[in-house]
Parts: C-alpha cells; structure tokens; sequence
C-alpha cells in the first residue's frame, strides 16, 4: 500500500470514473471498492464510499462525498503523449466521454477532474528556453488540443 495518495472527490460516481481511467489510460487499475458501513451526509451504508485506483502509475482513492465540493484546474492530471495520435487517443476519450475542451492542451472529464494531455515535443521545446521555447508557446497559446505537427514547426521557425 503507499503511503501517500492522491484523493480525488467526487459527488456520487468515484467507482465510474476509475473504471474509465483504468479503461482508457495505460498503468491504471482498479482496486478495492469500500462500502459505508453507515449512513453518512451523502450517502447511505452499503453505497460505494472510497474506490482505490491508480492513473497511470499514480495511486489514488476517489471518495464519494457528496456535491459539496467541486473539482477545480488548481489539481489535473498530465499526461505526457509520445506522438499526436496518443495524443488524440486520450483527448477523444476524456472529451468524447461527457467532457470538454479547454485550452492549451487541457480538458475536463465528465466528472470534472482537468487534465492536461501534453506531448512531449511541447514540453522539451519549452524546457530549451529561449526563441524556440517562445514559438513553441506562442502556437500552443492557439490551440485547444495539442498539435504535435503545428508545435514540431514552430519549433523550427
């Protein structure tokens, strides 16, 4: 078991949303699904109360409790993309299943939860500094998802 976890809250569906993430991002599982043992402000006992899982190596636990918070982009996930059709593979699925579009290569789930589905060519052009980490900048300022084609040119100039 690790010592440090992420906890994501969730109104009622944390079980759905790690099952999408094991579903649609490589080293993400399912764990154990704990059940109230009572009633509780959100819920009743015997409704999923915490679900372990883990998103792409990163181990969390997803509580259900209740709408009185909201998920916010002060927490996302990055999810780093080898090539644009990763890179759309995750973004269609995030998108595609009840979520939207932001900017910059981020977008939310159904559930709320940011993401921030990021090819590496983006991030290694900013790493460099200077006029290619600016081209690269300024082109990524442009766009909802990520265009790896766009970003590999303005690297370039």
């Amino acid at each position: 078991m690790a010592k440090n976890k992420i906890c994501l809250w969730y109104d009622k569906d944390a079980e759905a949303a790690a099952r999408f993430y094991a579903e649609t991002f490589p080293d993400s599982t399912v764990g154990a699904v704990i059940r109230a043992p009572g009633d509780y402000p959100s819920g009743q006992e015997g409704d999923v109360l915490v679900v372990e899982f883990t998103v792409a190596g990163i181990p969390c636990i997803g509580l259900n409790g209740g709408s009185a918070f909201q998920q916010s982009e002060a927490f996302s996930f990055q999810i780093a993309t080898d090539d644009q059709e990763e890179t759309d593979r995750y973004w269609n699925a995030v998108v595609g299943n009840g979520g939207r579009e932001s900017e910059c290569g981020w977008c939310k789930d159904r559930w709320g939860v940011s993401w921030q589905i990021t090819p590496r060519v983006l991030t290694e052009a900013l790493a460099i500094g200077g006029a290619e980490a600016k081209r690269a900048f300024d082109a990524m300022m442009t766009m909802k998802k990520i265009d790896v084609k766009a970003i590999e040119a303005a690297r370039r100039g």
